[in-house]
Formats: structure tokens, sequence, C-alpha cells
């Protein structure tokens, strides 16, 4: 793990895009959203089907990854996205926890792949506290960012140390691309928006492990950072502005728990892009899959199914919008 002090890209206002001009605007960005295990697999497989037809946007102008898009941003800079693909698909998916006789018997119609894995219901549970006690984003943030720092004094030292690993593990390369790609984060003690990328001088397993970092804290040097996710929302496509055609794929669906006066939802950067001249189109998983995400988001057994439904999304677009990349 990083220890000595580094330096940090704090607020992206300050990365120049390759236009602000209106009518002005060239380049393509690719935004990967957060969606957990599941939501990087169906990240993976929209990609895969949309080089294969051609569209390689793997090779944007800009990438911009948050949480388990950020992972997906790094693995699609050192790996072909076929590759990536094929080592989802041929991964023996671990054994499901048998299901809680209580759990059974209260629901008999629920499948173990449908019954959300504890941990995560405990996280929604406390972050949705969090969220229903917070003032607006930035108080929301401040908070989430103090439970983190709890969390982290008591997972220790060695809980670092192991997530760094496991992050580093599904790297193809332990490099920042030269491509431009920015991974989101938060301060966790000041609450404030954080921008990772190749000038930020931070290991780019450091930056996807912070991005990453949905329960404990994760440290940095002397800083400590959570989930991009709560950066704007779990898409964070409003990086994205400048550049004239953005494609955004939200395993969430755009969705945002935070009230809409907040204005983080995606439809909200939506409009802000193409009020701003950009063309835009995202991709959201179909309602048939749906149940893929959330709750079981970290359900590495429904990896696969997530990635083909990926999959599928990614011919579908190709063939209603076959001229949006070019």
């Amino acid at each position: 793990m990083t220890t000595s002090h580094q330096s940090f890209t704090p607020q992206p206002t300050s990365l120049a895009t390759p236009s602000t001009v209106p009518g002005a605007l060239s380049g393509t960005a690719l935004v990967l959203g957060g969606g957990g295990s599941t939501g990087n697999a169906w990240l993976i497989g929209v990609i895969a089907a949309l080089t294969e037809a051609g569209m390689d946007v793997s090779r944007a102008d800009l990438v911009v990854g948050t949480s388990a898009g950020s992972t997906a941003a790094a693995q699609i800079s050192g790996a072909s996205p076929a590759r990536l693909l094929g080592d989802i698909l041929s991964a023996v998916p671990p054994r499901r926890p048998p299901q809680h006789p209580a759990a059974a018997a209260a629901d008999p119609a629920r499948t173990p792949a449908r019954t959300p894995v504890r941990p995560v219901g405990d996280h929604l549970e406390r972050t949705n506290r969090i969220i229903a006690d917070s003032e607006d984003a930035a108080d929301l943030r401040r908070r989430l960012g103090a439970a983190a720092r709890d969390l982290a004094e008591i997972a220790g030292e060695s809980a670092q140390t192991r997530w760094r690993a496991t992050v580093a593990s599904r790297l193809p390369s332990p490099h920042w691309p030269h491509r431009r790609m920015l991974l989101t984060a938060v301060d966790a003690h000041t609450g404030e928006p954080v921008v990772f990328d190749r000038h930020s001088d931070v290991e780019l397993a450091d930056a996807v492990a912070a991005s990453c970092a949905s329960g404990f804290a994760y440290r940095i040097g002397d800083h400590a950072f959570i989930d991009g996710g709560y950066r704007s929302n779990a898409d964070n496509a409003d990086l994205a502005a400048g550049y004239a055609r953005v494609l955004v794929l939200s395993p969430f669906g755009g969705r945002s728990r935070t009230p809409a006066a907040w204005g983080l939802h995606l439809a909200a950067q939506v409009e802000n892009l193409r009020a701003g001249g950009s063309s835009v189109e995202t991709i959201v998983p179909s309602v048939s899959a749906e149940h893929l995400f959330g709750a079981n988001a970290m359900d590495a057994s429904l990896r696969p199914p997530a990635a083909r439904a990926g999959y599928e999304q990614g011919r579908a677009f190709v063939e209603e919008f076959a001229e949006f990349w070019h």
C-alpha cells in the first residue's frame, strides 16, 4: 500500500475539458457507473458487445469511472473487452451460503440467487439512515466519511492491505493509461469530491480502491477516501462536460437514493450535458435484469448472467444507435 504523502486533484473543475465553447465541442467520453460486482460484469458485457460491433468505446478520449465503474475503466485500459468478458463467463462461480431457514419459511418463493447477501443489506440500512439524517449532499458526504473512518478504525490495517491486494489482482496492468481517465472518490475527512487521474501521484490500484471504498474509508498516505458514488451519484456523468459525444453506462439505471431535490440523479446530469451541447446516450439494465443489481450487487455468483445481460444490451444498442459513436 502507498504510505507516503500524496498530492491529489481535489476538484473536477480544475480539470480542463476539450472545449467549453457552445457549438465547438469535440471528442468522445465514456462514463462507467457504479454497481458492485454484478455491475462491473454488466459493464464489461456491454463494452464487449459494442467493441465486437465496431464501436470501440474503450478508446474514448475520456473515460470516467466510479466505484465498480472505476474497476471496469482500469480493466479496459489494460485488456481487451473480449478477454475480460471471457474471464467472467469462464470463472467458476462461488457457492452461495445456504439460505437461512427462517428466511425460507418467511418467503418460500425466494430463490438463493434472489436473497440479498446480509452484509449488503446491513450496508444499505446503515447508509439509508445517514441519508435520511443529512441536510444536503455536502452534509451527507461528511457524515458518510465520518462513519467510514470509524469502520476503518475497527477493521484495522490488515483490512486496508487486503482490500488493496484484492483490487490490484483485478487489474490487468498496474499502470495508468495514457488516454484520459478520471476516477472519482470523496475525501473522508472533509466530504469534498476528489477526482484522480494519472497526474495525481497516486498508483492506479490505490485510486480504484478508494473509488470502490463503500464500507470503511480507504487510506492513501495522510488522506482517507470513500466511494466515488457519493460524489454526485453512482455515475458522475457531469465530468464529461465539454465532450461532443457522451455514452453513459449505468448499472443502477441512473437512480439515486438521495432526494430528487438535491439534483444528483443521472437525468439531471444528462440534461445539463445536453444543455452544454453534448450528444448523450445512456444504457441501463433491462427490467428483466434488475434483480442482478441493488441488494444482489455483491453476489459474485451472479456475475456471468449480469455479463450476458450487458452483452445483449450492448448488441441492441449498436443496432439502434450505430452512428452515434462515429
